[in-house]
């Protein structure tokens, strides 16, 4: 029963030290802010473009901030080395891990709720009759990227050469969240909106299962 107390604690420490610096945030934001502003040149589309394309450009964007912000997820604890210290101090393993996935999908929701009505606005598409369905479906995305980012950072951040490694690895792994993502935002930017029940329940059932194996194997993970 002390999985969720121990992660509690160990979320607050991650939010502390990162709303302390926001030097992961900030960074996360601009790259983020400078991709879609390159796309929006390069492509320069219409209304009707904006809607086919701007999802898929959208997610796109958002994986590659994804995985500039967990590169630096398992970073911190190589220092002294915490992350030894960290496993003493818990019952469960998992709470770690736990508490770096709830504190990735946190930051990336935020980084995308913050750039939304930016894209609405350099895309010219309408998004405030679909906002809460979009919350949902940035939600799930959000939750399997940092499930498998998470685990992936957790892997690579002992690697030589874990920079190229955790785009390597999680890029091929997220190809379907990336592209079930793209369609349920297609839908809802539509000229009639309407909510791909199918791909929401892929994202549920993706999180579910990757969510699952994280706790199965997760005390794996964090071993040297």
């Amino acid at each position: 029963m002390s999985l969720f107390p121990n992660a509690l604690v160990l979320l607050g420490k991650e939010l502390r030290t990162e709303f302390r610096s926001r030097e992961l945030l900030t960074t996360t934001v601009v790259f983020i802010l400078i991709v879609m502003f390159m796309f929006s040149i390069t492509f320069q589309p219409t209304s009707d473009e904006s809607r086919q394309i701007g999802p898929g450009l959208l997610w796109l964007a958002f994986l590659f901030a994804a995985s500039l912000m967990l590169q630096h997820c398992f970073l911190r604890e190589q220092h002294n080395d915490t992350l030894s210290a960290l496993r003493l101090s818990v019952s469960d393993p998992f709470a770690i891990l736990l508490a770096k996935l709830a504190a990735n999908t946190l930051f990336l929701l935020l980084t995308e709720l913050f750039l939304l009505p930016i894209f609405a606005l350099m895309y010219n598409v309408s998004v405030v009759r679909v906002v809460h369905w979009l919350a949902l479906a940035f939600f799930l995305g959000s939750l399997g990227i940092s499930i498998v980012g998470t685990a992936l950072s957790a892997i690579s951040a002992q690697a030589r050469m874990r920079e190229l490694l955790l785009p390597v690895l999680m890029l091929p792994l997220l190809t379907p969240i990336l592209i079930v993502s793209t369609e349920v935002t297609k839908a809802l930017f539509d000229r009639a909106p309407y909510v791909r029940w199918q791909g929401i329940g892929f994202l549920a059932v993706f999180d579910v299962v990757f969510l699952t194996a994280l706790w199965l194997f997760g005390e794996y993970l964090l071993e040297e």
